[in-house]
């Protein structure tokens, strides 16, 4: 079914001194008004400034920017003139998309391209590791003898899972007890499930922008009302994600800290701490994603988010996680650390609409999550060469792309230079390479079309191959696009 899109009250404020510091480094230390429309117009459409968020009034920005009042006021007018922002007197002036960049409908099914000449870059996930999953399958077969007699429900999931899932949260650092561990239908079930436990309709989240698209969409189907900080090149800005917490005080910050997907940052451990404490003071549910925590390619994983956190601060973390970067997405093994008391409210509100998961792919995972370290010393050097080799071949192919190298996670963040990553979804698939624009990402709708999220999960003889076709594509007529978000596929 058809969902329109819905413009939300204005519910964020962005002060003078604050984007005076965003707009120095993008318009010059004294603009004229036609570059600091395109500055501010620049930073929305990256995610760096919030939809709906209130612009400081015109005489606090001109003494912040050291120039007239006139200055920013032709360049609100420009901005309102372009569809970047609206003015209501009494109000204030805030930010907006002009009416063609919104999304206009969503479609209820995925459409995927078939034929074996089509190469997808549109889901970020590798494929099985072929021989461990076949001892993995045999020694589950061995192990059903002992669960066939039982009724095989299991809600918490099965306890030599638990225990192993416990084990290995300790052994990073994190002390665990089975009775702290949740197995679910993998890492989306695990999101979804805790959204709804620890949120409703209407209240405030904080998200990462950009961020994974299927847990924004879950966000959003949960009724959440987002309250996104920037994820920029050079990961957090600092301070802001601390700032944000305080002053809108969200019930959850849903976080990506480790090889945030799609950008590929590593959240220092400084701010890491920081964001727990403010946290603790405000309250905040810290729901942290360690999907990708263990896919490090130029250096050892980051220790567990809540390893962190000072004392009692700890009970307000809940980790997520599966097995689908670090082995195989079609296993569907997940779960959720948190608090014992806490394990046991999620347990008993997956009941009504998902009893359990399944046995036999537990004890599969079992037997995968023993061997893990055999797993990654295996994929890591095979995934480290194959993002360089995707680096490689699109440099060749595609100089004028620009990215920052990640240190771990699946995929590039390419900066495209000019906002047509939408129009270019659409002619590579034309030339046989499935690919999504950054707009699927962002949590504002219609921002990031300058972007490309491009993964590295390809063997590179068939990276150059989609680096080629991606040039061919991009050699055409791509037009800036209006129709940035009407389509949004299932993605990984």
């Amino acid at each position: 079914m058809a969902e329109a899109w819905v413009a939300h009250p204005v519910d964020r404020r962005l002060g003078s001194r604050q984007l005076a510091a965003l707009l120095t480094g993008t318009a010059g230390e004294h603009p004229g008004y036609r570059a600091l429309a395109h500055a501010v117009r620049a930073l929305l459409l990256d995610g760096r400034i919030p939809l709906r968020t209130r612009l400081p009034a015109e005489r606090e920005l001109a003494a912040a920017l050291s120039v007239s009042r006139a200055t920013v006021t032709a360049a609100y007018d420009a901005l309102r003139e372009g569809g970047f922002a609206r003015s209501r007197r009494g109000a204030g002036t805030w930010t907006e998309l002009p009416e063609g960049r919104r999304p206009s409908s969503v479609a209820a099914f995925p459409v995927f391209p078939v034929g074996d000449d089509v190469l997808d870059l549109a889901v970020a996930a590798p494929g099985a590791p072929e021989a461990e999953l076949t001892a993995a399958l045999a020694g589950a077969s061995a192990m059903l003898a002992e669960h066939a007699p039982t009724p095989g429900y299991h809600p918490y999931g099965i306890p030599e899972l638990r225990a192993a899932v416990a084990e290995r949260f300790t052994r990073r650092g994190l002390p665990t007890l089975p009775d702290q561990i949740l197995i679910t239908t993998g890492a989306q079930h695990a999101l979804s499930l805790t959204l709804s436990l620890l949120g409703g309709p209407g209240d405030r989240i904080l998200v990462e922008n950009p961020s994974y698209p299927n847990a924004l969409d879950a966000i959003r189907g949960a009724g959440l009302r987002a309250v996104p900080v920037p994820v920029t090149d050079d990961g957090w800005e600092s301070g802001l994600v601390e700032s944000s917490l305080r002053q809108a005080a969200p019930r959850i910050a849903y976080l990506v800290p480790d090889f945030q997907n799609p950008t590929g940052s590593l959240m220092p451990r400084e701010q890491r701490v920081r964001v727990l404490e403010t946290a603790r003071a405000t309250g905040t549910w810290l729901l942290i994603d360690e999907t990708i925590a263990d896919i490090a390619l130029d250096g050892p994983p980051p220790a567990p988010f809540a390893s962190l956190a000072p004392p009692g601060a700890g009970e307000q973390v809940v980790t997520v996680g599966s097995l689908s970067k670090t082995h195989w997405g079609g296993l569907r093994i997940g779960w959720v650390r948190a608090g014992s008391r806490l394990i046991t409210e999620l347990a008993t509100k997956r009941v009504p609409s998902d009893m359990a998961t399944p046995v036999i792919e537990q004890l599969v995972a079992l037997h995968l999550l023993r061997d893990m370290d055999d797993v990654l010393r295996e994929r890591l050097p095979r995934l480290r060469a194959q993002r360089d080799a995707l680096a490689a071949s699109l440099a060749r192919y595609l100089p004028e792309w620009r990215w920052r190298l990640p240190p771990g996670g699946l995929s590039l963040w390419v900066d495209l230079g000019r906002p047509v990553a939408s129009a270019l979804a659409r002619a590579a698939l034309a030339h046989g390479v499935r690919i999504e624009g950054g707009s699927r990402f962002g949590a504002d709708p219609g921002t990031h079309e300058h972007r490309l999220r491009v993964p590295y999960t390809l063997a590179p003889e068939l990276s150059e191959q989609a680096a080629v076709r991606l040039a061919a594509a991009s050699a055409g007529d791509l037009r800036p696009t209006n129709d940035t978000a009407g389509r949004r596929p299932w993605m990984a």
